[in-house]
């Protein structure tokens, strides 16, 4: 599958995805902080909310254990940047977050649509062609029967 179809895929899923209420990049980054809910707010006030594809890949790497702090609107609005920018080499993979799912792990992915499933599948399944991804193929694999595909 070529790389640049799963990200056209991304793009189109998560077109017109807005953070709305959801837990930004900088207010998650605050939380893993265990920053006073002033400083929360404060780096919420510089979160991005309208386009994902405005966010900065240095930022996302900087952030990337927000990934663990956002809440299921957060999490919609953030994984395709994320999802993008690893494809393009700019971050590292989101991984873990999509393939380790507990509980906890399945609650940040509630708001996902349909499509926007099928377009994290076809990511995954990407992944499953690719060498460097090798060690991850058991989980990935687990994901896709276990959650993803069902």
């Amino acid at each position: 599958m070529d790389k640049e179809i799963v990200v056209n895929n991304i793009k189109l899923a998560f077109a017109e995805v807005m953070l709305g209420a959801g837990i930004g990049l900088w207010e998650a980054q605050a939380i893993d902080d265990y920053a006073t809910e002033e400083e929360q707010k404060r780096n919420r006030d510089k979160d991005e909310k309208e386009a994902w594809n405005r966010l900065n890949c240095e930022d996302l790497q900087r952030c990337h254990s927000s990934l663990s702090f956002f809440d299921a609107e957060g999490m919609k609005f953030h994984l395709p940047a994320y999802i993008v920018a690893s494809l393009e080499n700019n971050v590292d993979d989101p991984l873990f977050h999509l393939t380790q799912l507990d509980e906890y792990a399945k609650s940040k992915l509630t708001a996902l649509n349909t499509v926007q499933r099928q377009a994290i599948v076809m990511y995954l399944e990407w992944c499953l062609e690719q060498e460097e991804y090798e060690f991850e193929y058991p989980v990935i694999r687990r994901a896709l029967g276990e959650y993803w595909k069902v």
